[in-house]
């Protein structure tokens, strides 16, 4: 590895939440290694365009400028949500590790229980996901599209704007807000995005020194989870944006994945479960999504497109 005495630089997205995020994989780094990090601040796309993220077509639009600093050289690894990572491998980067993922459910930041609002209330959120499968759970509330930081967010609930916000469980937790949690939904009433509550450790493919250095912080348990629920989202040819929920859980000996496409207006769904080894994450992915575009999954995405 170049420079020992030099602190490694972590690119991260400027937001709270990020900074937390890369924060948090940066203090475990040098408690492991001894090797001191600093975070170098990026913006990207995502966080300076106001345009809903459906609009945007979901993927990459907070990781691009990451990694066109990876490949400059400007910094030497990033930390992403892997959530928001695009599931089509960008060949100049390698994800070389996977830390213990963090509760990957959604929750419920509102004075009440989700089922507890009445009728017509207004619940925020920019996830077609989401918005889907709170339509099964209750069709006659208000679903908004809202973008923003989970401050902006909450604070539309404060001010009485809206009555309730769902959120990741994990990014509440890391913010420290889990206290303003009303509910949070268990898998079977709401499949987490792929990969949520995990993050991706990323650095160019051709530092041999640098993967083989960061991989003290992978999680093979993690990886193999989130590898099977990427791999639904991929041989579905979805993005991030799509209405595409998928949860891997694991026995010690094998996965049990189970994804979900649902459309927006919550009234058609398709919904599929599998289990196999942890040794072969990408064939189960791959095979569970092959069942669910025989039961008409393609089409409820390709109806999302129009």
């Amino acid at each position: 590895m170049s420079d020992v005495s030099s602190p490694l630089r972590l690119g991260t997205r400027r937001s709270l939440m990020a900074t937390t995020q890369s924060g948090l994989v940066a203090d475990r780094l040098t408690e492991l290694t001894g090797r001191a990090v600093e975070l170098v601040g990026v913006t990207t796309f995502g966080d300076v365009t106001k345009a809903n993220l459906t609009q945007l077509g979901g993927t990459g639009v907070f990781v691009s400028a990451l990694r066109d600093k990876l490949i400059e050289g400007e910094i030497d690894f990033a930390v992403h949500s892997l959530k928001d990572l695009p599931t089509t491998q960008d060949p100049r980067v390698v994800i070389a590790a996977i830390p213990p993922r963090d509760d990957p459910r959604d929750a419920l930041v509102a004075a009440v229980k989700l089922a507890d609002l009445p009728p017509g209330a207004k619940i925020g959120t920019g996830s077609p996901r989401r918005v889907a499968q709170l339509r099964l759970l209750r069709p006659d509330l208000d679903y908004v599209p809202i973008r923003g930081n989970a401050d902006t967010r909450i604070g539309k609930v404060t001010s009485g704007e809206l009555q309730g916000v769902v959120l990741a469980a994990a990014g509440l937790g890391r913010l420290g807000r889990e206290a303003e949690i009303s509910q949070v939904f268990d898998v079977e009433e709401m499949l987490p995005a792929p990969g949520q509550g995990a993050l991706a450790v990323e650095c160019r493919a051709d530092r041999a020194d640098l993967v083989e250095f960061l991989s003290v912080l992978d999680d093979a348990r993690t990886r193999a989870a989130v590898t099977a629920e990427r791999a639904v989202l991929n041989a579905l040819e979805a993005g991030c944006a799509a209405p595409v929920g998928a949860y891997s859980a694991d026995d010690g000996q094998n996965l049990i994945l189970t994804a979900a496409v649902v459309a927006v207006d919550g009234r058609q769904a398709v919904r599929k479960s599998t289990a196999g080894t942890l040794s072969a994450p990408l064939d189960l992915g791959r095979d569970l999504a092959a069942q669910m575009i025989a039961e008409g999954a393609g089409t409820l995405i390709g109806e999302q497109a129009h």
